[in-house]
């Protein structure tokens, strides 16, 4: 039960076969918004948002138990690391030597390898109530760990910054030279997670000119980013998710739908992406620091798992809107650099804003 006087509540999610407890976190706002994070992946388990009429739902894809995010993959919600995305073929070169990582997307290395930073169990470091209320979770990753070479400390904050507003912050700390890209992997449904709408008719916005093209693998091609205009990329003005998704597009095919980094335009204060829901009235603004955002349409969604309330998720169902680093930038010296010496501190913002009954508009 949430204390009033905190707007903070802390329980129970489950138990792993270790016998180690997963807790989750919610954290509140008087008008019914809610973050519920749970220390397992540091993961975003459910995101309460009212609608344009008062009404509130959860509009992040998930499980309501912690077995199914052991046994599904699905990356819902959660923190990932050490490298978001795709390291092509699993290796890279830095300070002159070759750094082999584990592959666990056919030869390349897809969201922190094998064991990445979504199946470790984080710990709390701190709860701070009040008007803001906000959680701090602490993970550290070894030195050789998924092949990624030293320690890396690191933190994530979840705050409540606004009525409807959820904040987070990344932080890291390394003992010797490493690359690092650390997002978060929450699955939108602005209708509602449960509401058996899929999101094809949400209107999206994105402040980019230029995306990057890849090959079958979802690498990205040696080539330079790719202008947005005339392509079904373009998501400059609003568009519907699904009015160019099922073009004849090479691209398209290679993705299985957008699985593609659009290289934003950071200039002005103004949202990277917007995402608009027809029928709920909701809109979700996004606000980074990183050069990329890495938009995924539920492509590989098939039907065979099921989420929250027993629904089975299907494609398109929900997209992702993660904020990164530019995917295998640590082969790519034409790319932003992913690179932390000692001594550096990596550090990340996104903010999620929801704008719709009573907030702010």
């Amino acid at each position: 039960m949430v204390d009033a006087a905190t707007n903070v509540a802390r329980d129970v999610f489950g138990v792993l076969p270790d016998g180690r407890v997963v807790e989750r976190v919610t954290l509140c706002a008087a008008n019914g918004f809610e973050a519920r994070i749970i220390t397992y992946g540091a993961a975003l388990q459910a995101l309460i948002v009212p609608d344009a009429e008062g009404g509130c739902d959860d509009v992040v894809l998930g499980y309501d138990d912690l077995e199914d995010y052991l046994d599904n993959r699905k990356f819902f919600g959660a923190t990932i690391g050490r490298y978001a995305n795709r390291i092509a073929n699993a290796r890279f070169v830095l300070k002159g030597e070759v750094v082999q990582l584990a592959a666990n997307d056919g030869p390349h290395a897809l969201h922190g390898g094998i064991d990445g930073f979504d199946r470790q169990l984080w710990q709390i470091l701190e709860i701070e109530g009040g008007a803001q209320p906000r959680v701090t979770l602490a993970h550290v990753s070894a030195d050789g760990e998924e092949g990624y070479p030293g320690r890396l400390d690191v933190r994530v904050t979840y705050r409540l910054t606004g009525p409807a507003e959820l904040s987070l912050n990344f932080a890291g700390w390394a003992d010797r030279p490493t690359v690092v890209n650390l997002t978060n992997h929450s699955f939108f449904n602005l209708e509602g997670a449960a509401s058996g709408a899929d999101i094809l008719d949400h209107r999206l916005t994105i402040a980019a000119d230029c995306f990057l093209a890849i090959n079958p693998d979802a690498i990205p091609l040696l080539e330079p980013p790719r202008a947005v205009a005339g392509t079904p990329f373009d998501f400059r003005t609003p568009s519907t998710i699904g009015a160019r998704i099922r073009r004849d597009d090479v691209q398209l095919r290679h993705g299985k739908g957008y699985d593609h980094n659009f290289c934003l335009d950071r200039a002005g204060g103004q949202p990277a992406a917007r995402l608009e829901a027809p029928r709920s009235g909701r809109t979700l603004e996004l606000f980074t620091d990183q050069p990329g955002l890495q938009v995924y349409s539920g492509n590989y969604l098939d039907g065979s798992i099921a989420g929250k309330g027993g629904r089975l998720y299907r494609q398109s169902d929900g997209i992702c809107l993660e904020p990164q680093m530019w995917p295998d930038a640590p082969n790519r010296p034409d790319f932003p650099g992913a690179r932390l010496a000692p001594g550096s501190v990596y550090q990340h913002r996104t903010v999620y804003r929801f704008l719709g009954a009573g907030l702010v508009r």
